[in-house]
Formats: C-alpha cells, sequence, structure tokens
C-alpha cells in the first residue's frame, strides 16, 4: 500500500471510494459536462456566452 493511502483516514478513503464508483458511472455526456465544469477558461467561456445571450448579442447560426 502506498504512503498516501496509509495516511488517509478510513473515513476519506470510503467517500473516496464511493466519489469513483459515481465516475465510472457518468454517461459520457455528465463526462463531458464535468471536465467543462472543472476547466476554470472553459466555465468563463460559457458563463460569457450565456451572458451574451441573455443581452440579445448573439449570432444566428446561419450567420456562422
Amino acid at each position: 500500500m502506498s504512503e498516501t493511502l496509509r495516511q488517509i483516514d478510513n473515513a476519506e478513503l470510503v467517500n473516496l471510494e464511493r466519489l469513483a464508483h459515481l465516475l465510472k458511472s457518468l454517461s459520457p455526456a455528465e463526462l463531458e459536462t464535468l471536465e467543462l465544469l472543472l476547466d476554470e477558461e472553459a466555465s468563463k467561456t460559457v458563463e460569457q456566452s450565456l451572458k451574451e445571450l441573455r443581452e440579445g448579442k448573439g449570432i444566428p447560426i446561419e450567420d456562422w
């Protein structure tokens, strides 16, 4: 067993095991959403895009 695992108490290890189980059960779409949520730059881009959309500054898709 690694030194890191020895330093983790049982409650933390149980929580990490639960987290691992949850992550394994995510769908591809959920994983992609999680990646976006964890990526600060991507999150800022999405927030900015939503703000612009609310303000009517969106570009219609046919204008692309």
